[in-house]
């Protein structure tokens, strides 16, 4: 597909008769925030080293920057930052010292001098907020300080792609904001973020495009904006909700004290009806969906779906 980052079709992984991924059909495209969220336990860290090379699907296509993995993930890879299952790191060395045998090594695809790396170290640790890191090796960090040392090590690639599992886990709400707001520059200077995590707030704010996988099959996949459109219902607020619901008749769709949910084709007329019937009315708008709606929707019908299939065999 024209403009996708990452593209799967049918990927599948077994681990004997457990099926942890059920032919999920990715679609990732160039400059999305992407949002994989799903449960612990859903399938998304599996799925992301499957993407990665890490783990051979058992069957199913995927591709990553247009090129098929893992056949060539020698050529991928370097363009893509990761931070899969919690940051890896020599926990008797400093960050910073981490970081510089990282560069060395190649997983930056390292290039010049010492000098030059040590601008480059510098830049990846200042941009996650550890620039003033010093010499305590790592076996003395807590969790939120692994996630960012885990996350400069990502950026020392200067990716195209940034596949992150779990990102924010073990920071505090300042962090998650620091973490949310650098990603968000990544992505406007061209970066493309692919977020796994099972914080749907985290997706909400973060994300333009989103997928879910429940119990390892992709349920729901769609731009955010999207997901977020109109019922086609309009919410009422009304404290003579009673006199509102007797005017209305079977209109109303549903009742939650002075809130009701009114199948009406013109807002404004509505309005207009309840106004001259002396119905004082406080807010009277389009009903859009949460994500949470749309992605406990989406869970329980393939959840329902899945029973009957189980019952049937």
């Amino acid at each position: 597909m024209s403009g996708s980052v990452i593209r799967t079709a049918g990927l599948t992984k077994r681990f004997g008769r457990v099926t942890a991924v059920d032919g999920v059909d990715l679609d990732v495209r160039d400059g999305d925030v992407y949002g994989f969220l799903g449960a612990n336990g859903s399938g998304k860290t599996t799925t992301v080293r499957m993407l990665l090379g890490l783990v051979l699907a058992t069957r199913g296509d995927a591709e990553v920057l247009g090129l098929s993995m893992p056949r060539h993930r020698h050529e991928v890879l370097p363009q893509v930052g990761a931070l899969v299952e919690g940051p890896g790191a020599y926990d008797q060395l400093s960050g910073r010292a981490n970081l510089r045998l990282f560069d060395a090594m190649g997983r930056a695809g390292a290039a010049g001098g010492r000098r030059t790396r040590e601008r480059r170290v510098g830049e990846a640790l200042e941009r996650v907020g550890l620039a003033g890191i010093d010499r305590r090796p790592v076996r003395a960090y807590s969790l939120g300080m692994r996630q960012r040392l885990g996350l400069a090590s990502a950026l020392l690639r200067s990716p195209r792609l940034l596949v992150l599992d779990e990102p924010t886990n073990g920071l505090d709400p300042q962090g998650i904001h620091e973490i949310r707001e650098l990603l968000l520059e990544l992505n406007r200077t061209g970066v493309t973020v692919f977020l796994s995590s099972h914080l749907l707030a985290e997706i909400e704010q973060m994300c333009t495009r989103v997928g879910v996988l429940d119990r390892g099959r992709l349920v729901l996949q769609d731009e955010l904006s999207t997901l977020h459109g109109p019922t086609g219902r309009t919410e009422v607020v009304t404290v003579d909700a009673d006199r509102a619901a007797t005017l209305l008749g079977d209109a109303v769709e549903h009742r939650e004290g002075d809130r009701l949910l009114v199948r009406a084709g013109d807002p404004g007329r509505l309005n207009r009806h309840l106004v001259e019937a002396g119905c004082r009315v406080s807010l009277l708008a389009p009903e859009r969906r949460s994500l949470e709606d749309v992605v406990l929707e989406a869970s329980q019908g393939t959840g329902d779906r899945r029973d009957r299939q189980e019952r049937a065999s």
